[in-house]
């Protein structure tokens, strides 16, 4: 008989894609909480800086783009699974084959490889992503009841890959739910991100104000978007949240995670050069050098995280962006604080 499914303490849970941006974090989460945890990944064993310790946490080397059906199934079976969270993905600087085989196809080997496993079915909890609406609600929030109409190679990935959990679900050989993420922000996020990039940018530019070089200019794409964030810390917290509801309320479920907030990209970035403390000159190009696919405002509807979870969003923009800021600043360098005229520290809206 499983764990009670309200409870982590018990649960055995495997973090698929552990060595990533988000899945090191949800690694951390659950053996704080007293889960019994098995990281996969492509790297091996996590650094010292993971999982506390005294708690039960197991990692395996395991290239889920490689391993075969059988290798997948015997790794999974071996940590007798209650809940298995996919945190695996390919999202930057890959083509669309490659990020089919990372959203799509292993998706559909993992619900295939937990279908096989003896016991109740698994909950499987798919990691999904706001690009897989396309341009969603134009002026308002998005809801899970949107007809989803990617317009990226990444959104188009990662809706197939959503698209075999629900199938799925329905068919009874997992249990399946989609957290369908806004813009993930905080610490680590990879450096093909704006804000990885950006961060990166300050970080060098940091590193040339002490050494007394010039700094750089920060030479940005045309900005002329707004974007659903959500903090790295809240997304864990809903997929601790999701993984201990009761079957009835999330099976075969798709739910939004985000701020239920569209923030302008470029007020963003002035915002986090402002809090970095540094005075990095700044140039946007008029034009982008090549037309673009990707929507011009994305904002999602968080009332189903509320209603089926109990969750919402408690860290502010201003909060990822230190976090962010402090893995690439020296610890010394003082923050800005004086508020730029966004709602980085305003507690997130909800849709209807």
């Amino acid at each position: 008989m499983r764990p009670d499914r309200g409870r982590v303490p018990g649960l055995s849970v495997v973090v698929l894609g552990s060595g990533g941006f988000l899945g090191r974090g949800l690694g951390a989460a659950f053996a704080s909480r007293g889960a019994r945890v098995h990281l996969f990944s492509r790297g091996g064993p996590p650094p010292v800086t993971g999982p506390p310790a005294g708690r039960t946490t197991t990692a395996t080397r395991l290239d889920l783009l490689t391993a075969g059906p059988k290798e997948l199934r015997t790794a999974l079976a071996a940590a007798r699974p209650d809940v298995v969270v996919n945190a695996a993905g390919r999202a930057w600087r890959a083509d669309e084959a490659e990020m089919a085989a990372g959203n799509a196809t292993l998706v559909e080997r993992v619900v295939t490889a937990l279908a096989a496993l003896p016991g109740p079915p698994v909950r499987l909890v798919q990691l999904g992503s706001v690009h897989e609406y396309g341009a969603g609600d134009p002026a308002g929030a998005t809801g899970e009841d949107h007809r989803p109409e990617p317009v990226t190679p990444y959104g188009r990935t990662k809706l197939l890959g959503t698209r075999a959990v629900l199938r799925g679900a329905r068919e009874g050989s997992v249990e399946g739910v989609v957290l369908r993420l806004a813009n993930v922000i905080g610490a680590g996020v990879p450096e093909g991100s704006l804000f990885g990039w950006v961060a990166a940018h300050l970080g060098e530019a940091a590193a040339a104000r002490a050494r007394g070089e010039h700094i750089a200019a920060l030479r940005l794409p045309p900005l002329r978007a707004a974007r659903d964030l959500v903090d790295a810390g809240d997304v864990a917290d809903a997929v601790v949240a999701v993984a201990t509801a009761p079957s009835a309320a999330v099976n075969g479920q798709v739910i939004n995670v985000g701020r239920g907030e569209a923030v302008a990209m470029r007020a963003l970035i002035d915002r986090m050069i402002a809090l970095s403390g540094l005075d990095v000159p700044v140039t946007e190009a008029a034009e982008a050098p090549a037309a673009r696919t990707d929507v011009a405002r994305q904002c999602l509807d968080i009332s189903r995280a509320r209603r089926l979870l109990g969750w919402r969003p408690s860290r502010g923009l201003d909060d990822s962006l230190r976090d962010l800021l402090a893995s690439v600043l020296p610890p010394e360098r003082p923050s800005h604080s004086t508020p730029l005229g966004i709602t980085a520290g305003v507690p997130a809206g909800e849709g209807k």
